[in-house]
């Protein structure tokens, strides 16, 4: 038996209003989340044109004009843009009858290069039971007939499914939210052994690290730690005169665990290093699950994997930037500053759930509005623009040279020669060591 993808109705209307703008035909993502029971669709978001494609007002005409690479570009920036919970979990295709033989083939290649693009940047590892199908939607832009297949982007030889595409109301307003605030202290040697420092490299490795703990991180719900199969809402009250629950949990800690014991410090190398990148500040983090009865192991893990995607989108938008406005290959650094940018959120009309960005100290609205029109097809007023995190603004001479306070997330770089432990720890061993826990 086939998947079933529950949608939210407006998708119905925005799909249709595409068929009549864009011929012979328009592709695009679609954004959701996938669950063992049900799987739900709650945006559906057009691929932007390309530049000639603006200015030329021109349309390709044959399916092997489909700019895979320009598709998944578009898949990798919108990802950027999900809060924890959600992910771009297939593709759609409206074409002309007679060019609907040939738009399978053409959505089971961009399924599984947007798969292969998101896989490459993630720091964390799917579950063993994690839902790989991914949704690839055919309409008609003649008959309005829609024939929805699914592909298992685990296996490269997977074969077309048959999927159920049901319409619902109000289903985006269907869903709970989980925030909390995570101080992040993350140093990252840099070894004399090294030829060259190259920035994004150490940081990322460093991450990478600092993902596995997050990724083994113990989570207090409401000041308590609630078993994995546990109803995330259980125990909880209905507001007064209202079917549903209380729509967001803020009362969340996150705990990390440290070894300890003698047998740690046995494990230590001391390494000569001659710099080092340090990552402080405290971050913004928000999750979504939706309210039908979600288990607290899927609302845990969203949050995790909203954790750990923010640092590394901020990270991966502060070299992209450096790179536009420094070249790819400034070095000599001695001591540096830089701000990662501030998270923000914006809702979209009839929904619960907020869309994630994120902007530079010296961004204005503008520039934040005209990326959601590009990336997401929706227009942002300037009030419906929610900064999650403060930054201190004074004395900041330029994007390169920050003063910073508690919630601007800093990267810090330092090179100079020093010496410290640099820990090396044999897993057999860090399987079987004493664990005490410490908050984050």
């Amino acid at each position: 038996m086939g998947r079933t993808y529950f949608v939210e109705e407006a998708i119905g209307q925005y799909l249709s209003d595409l068929s009549t703008k864009f011929k012979p035909y328009v592709t695009g993502l679609l954004i959701g989340q996938c669950s063992s029971q049900r799987d739900y669709v709650i945006r559906a978001v057009r691929t932007p044109p390309k530049e000639e494609q603006k200015e030329g007002n021109t349309s390709p005409s044959k399916l092997e004009s489909i700019d895979e690479e320009w598709i998944t570009a578009h898949a990798s920036q919108v990802s950027r843009m999900l809060p924890g919970g959600l992910l771009v979990l297939g593709v759609f295709i409206i074409a002309t009858p007679e060019l609907s033989k040939d738009s399978q083939n053409a959505l089971r290649k961009i399924i599984f290069s947007i798969e292969k693009s998101l896989t490459k940047r993630r720091l964390w590892k799917p579950a063993e039971e994690e839902v790989s199908d991914r949704a690839a939607l055919q309409v008609c832009s003649a008959t309005k007939k829609i024939v929805c297949r699914t592909y298992d982007v685990q296996d490269p030889k997977s074969s077309a499914k048959p999927a159920d595409w049901k319409y619902q109301s109000a289903l985006s307003a269907s869903w709970l939210s989980l925030d909390c605030t995570v101080n992040v202290n993350i140093h990252i040697p840099l070894l004399a052994t090294s030829p060259n420092h190259d920035l994004e490299k150490n940081t990322k490795n460093g991450l990478h690290r600092w993902s596995k703990q997050i990724e083994d991180s113990v989570f207090l719900i409401n000041g308590q730690v609630k078993d994995d199969d546990t109803e995330l809402l259980e125990g909880q009250k209905k507001l007064r005169g209202n079917t549903q629950y209380s729509t967001q949990i803020s009362d969340i800690k996150v705990l990390t665990q440290l070894s300890q014991g003698s047998s740690h410090r046995s494990t230590a190398t001391v390494q000569v290093c001659s710099g080092s990148i340090n990552l402080k500040g405290a971050v913004k983090c928000r999750a979504y699950v939706h309210n039908n009865k979600p288990k607290v192991k899927e609302a845990v893990q969203a949050l995790k994997r909203d954790i750990i995607n923010t640092l590394n989108d901020r990270c991966e938008i502060l070299f992209e930037d450096l790179v536009i406005n420094e070249g790819p290959h400034k070095k000599n650094f001695e001591r540096v500053y830089h701000v990662l940018p501030q998270r923000l959120f914006v809702p979209f009309a009839g929904s619960s759930v907020m869309l994630s960005d994120y902007k530079f100290g010296d961004e204005a609205a503008v520039e934040i509005q005209e990326r959601f029109v590009e990336m997401l097809d929706q227009s942002v007023q300037d009030e419906d623009i929610h900064i999650a995190e403060e930054l201190n603004t004074e004395c900041m001479p330029s994007r390169k040279s920050y003063a910073f306070s508690l919630l601007a997330l800093s990267v810090q770089l330092w090179l100079q020669p020093m010496k410290f432990r640099h820990i090396v720890e044999d897993e057999a061993v860090s399987k079987i060591k004493k664990k005490k826990i410490k908050k984050i």
